[in-house]
């Protein structure tokens, strides 16, 4: 998939619950970057707006303007940003719908 001239990413980010010893799960990210170190970089930045407006009172931040963003944030859950992988998206029958697309 191919969007704003740049590929689309997904980012799978380990997880682990603060309030419960051995619960684990990933949390993904996808947007376009140029690399897959810049993907990383990105869904990072998202993960910390998202944060930091949880820990303001105020709503998750909506998807920037460059498709990336954080709505599935959860409060308790600890990411494993050093473990992190990136990867080129080309699932036809993830959860991203045609519509996401339109910019």
């Amino acid at each position: 998939m191919d969007v704003m001239g740049l590929p689309y990413y997904e980012v799978d980010v380990p997880i682990s619950s603060t309030t419960q010893p051995g619960l684990t799960g990933v949390h993904v990210f996808t947007g376009p970057a140029d690399s897959r170190s810049a993907a990383v970089r990105i869904a990072h930045e998202v993960y910390d707006a998202a944060c930091a407006a949880q820990e303001a009172g105020l709503e998750i931040p909506d998807k920037r303007p460059d498709g990336w963003g954080a709505s599935g944030y959860r409060p308790g859950w600890e990411p494993d940003w050093l473990s992190a992988t990136a990867g080129r998206w080309d699932d036809p029958y993830s959860w991203l719908r045609v519509s996401d697309f339109d910019l």
